[in-house]
């Protein structure tokens, strides 16, 4: 039998990005936000991380396990907050 299958458990706290580099210290937030690549792979990272990310590699998509909220903060992070009306 295969253990393919993640685990139901809560996701990481922590952006995967940390967690490989002790030395990155641009998380922002603890907001999850998860990024799927063209194989399936989920990468779980902090608004910050996933913008820079999401800009550099344009096959990666949001998974439905983001919350709208969490795509949002990724826009922000990506553009900026649009500042104001024009």
């Amino acid at each position: 039998m295969s253990n393919a299958h993640q685990s139901r458990k809560s996701p990481p706290l922590e952006c995967d990005l940390r967690q490989r580099d002790a030395q990155v210290t641009t998380c922002a937030g603890r907001e999850q936000i998860v990024l799927v690549q063209l194989d399936g792979t989920e990468q779980w990272l902090c608004p910050a991380h996933a913008a820079a990310v999401w800009l550099t590699d344009p096959t990666l998509r949001f998974s439905a396990k983001t919350r709208p909220e969490g795509i949002s903060a990724v826009m922000a992070q990506a553009f900026g907050d649009g500042g104001g009306r024009r």
